[in-house]
C-alpha cells in the first residue's frame, strides 16, 4: 500500500532524461546539477525514512557527484541509500537513477563491497527463495555501468548460479536487481505515485538486502 502522499515531488519529465544526452562533460554536468540533482536530492530525503523502516536501521542518502570525471561525461546519475553516513559503494545499497532511456529503482552490491561473498553464498543457498521473491519483469545486471540487463523471467537457475559464483570469486564482479521504467512511462510524471512504486520495489527487494549480512 502506498504510504507516501502529498510530498510535492514533481516526478520526472522529458527534460530530465535529455540532460543525460547533453554534449560534453561541462555541459552535461551543468544539466545534471541544475535539472536532475535537485530531484534526486528530494528523493533521497523523502525515501530515507521509508527505507530505514524497511531495513530496521538508519539509511543515509548519497547523491552522485561524479567528482572523478575529467573527460567523459556521465551517462547516468542517481541517488543511493546505505546504512553508512559517509558512503554507499562499500555497502549493499539501494538506488534510484536515470539513464537517457529509463529510470531504475534497484538493489545493488558492487565491486567495492566486502559483503559480496556473503550475499553470493547466501543467495546461492536460497536460490529458490530468491527466484520466487523477484518479480518476472525486474532486471538483473552484472555491470552497473551499462544500461541494459537481463529480465528475471529470462534468467535460468544455471545462469543466476553462475552470476553468484562470479560475484564471490571475481574482484570486479557486482550485481544489481530492480525495476526499469522506460522513458515516457506515465508513472514517471506522477511524483507521489512514483514514490509509492519505489517503496513497493524496495519492499520487494528487501530479502536480497537481508541476504547481504
Amino acid at each position: 500500500m502506498q504510504s507516501i502522499v502529498n510530498t510535492g515531488f514533481p516526478g520526472f519529465a522529458e527534460v530530465d532524461f535529455e540532460a543525460l544526452k547533453t554534449p560534453g562533460l561541462e555541459g552535461r554536468m551543468e544539466a545534471i546539477i541544475h535539472q536532475v540533482r535537485p530531484k534526486l536530492t528530494a528523493l533521497g530525503e523523502t525515501l530515507a525514512p521509508v527505507l530505514a523502516g524497511l531495513c530496521d536501521e538508519p539509511m543515509y542518502p548519497h547523491v552522485a557527484k561524479h567528482a572523478r570525471r575529467s573527460v567523459n561525461p556521465p551517462d547516468d546519475t542517481w541517488v543511493a541509500w546505505s546504512r553508512h553516513p559517509r558512503g554507499y559503494k562499500a555497502h549493499p545499497h539501494f538506488q534510484i537513477g536515470l539513464w537517457s532511456t529509463h529510470l531504475f529503482i534497484q538493489f545493488a552490491i558492487i565491486y567495492e563491497s566486502p559483503n559480496k561473498s556473503v550475499f553470493a553464498e547466501r543467495a546461492a543457498r536460497e536460490l529458490d527463495s530468491v527466484r520466487s521473491a523477484v518479480p518476472a519483469d525486474y532486471v538483473w545486471s552484472k555491470d552497473h555501468m551499462l544500461p541494459k540487463g537481463t529480465p528475471h523471467r529470462e534468467m535460468s537457475d544455471e545462469e543466476l548460479t553462475a552470476w553468484l559464483a562470479r560475484l564471490k570469486t571475481v574482484k570486479a564482479a557486482e550485481v544489481t536487481c530492480g525495476l526499469h521504467l522506460r522513458r515516457g512511462d506515465p508513472l514517471l510524471a506522477d511524483g507521489d505515485a512514483l514514490l509509492g512504486r519505489a517503496e513497493e520495489v524496495y519492499r520487494t527487494l528487501m530479502p536480497l538486502y537481508k541476504l547481504s549480512f
